[in-house]
């Protein structure tokens, strides 16, 4: 079981691990070694609740495929282990970024006085702008 929080946990069989050749530079060794860990977890056959699913659906993420498949490709290190590592705490900071409650926002109104102060600003720019406008048609 992975623990993501105190109330997610997820079983490794859900995790889909594939191991491939990283692109990039590294002469020889890239083309002979498969070192890129690349994670695939299905949303829809996943045991997320309901409500976690929805909203990491809705979610506007690269690493999340339209039909419903997150795949976090990691290839920074030289380290086939490293780089499963990372992908695994890359996986579990999306699926923690989704159990957050977001904060209700509360409308707020300007003051009076800054309402004044910004017409005032407002004024004064257009004044500058006006005298500007003066000079070239002279």
């Amino acid at each position: 079981m992975i623990t993501i929080s105190n109330r997610l946990q997820i079983a490794e069989q859900e995790l889909e691990w594939q191991f491939i050749r990283a692109s990039g530079a590294g002469g020889q060794h890239v083309n002979k070694v498969s070192t890129a860990a690349q994670l695939i977890f299905d949303i829809h056959e996943s045991s997320l609740p309901d409500d976690y699913k929805t909203k990491l659906l809705a979610l506007s993420d690269h690493r999340i495929s339209p039909s419903g498949k997150i795949i976090i490709k990691c290839q920074q290190s030289r380290s086939q282990d490293d780089n499963r590592q990372q992908a695994l705490a890359q996986f579990c900071e999306l699926l923690l970024s989704v159990t957050r409650v977001q904060k209700r926002r509360i409308a707020t109104k300007a003051t009076r006085a800054s309402q004044i102060r910004r017409v005032d600003s407002k004024k004064k720019r257009g004044a500058v702008k006006s005298m500007r406008q003066e000079k070239i048609r002279n």
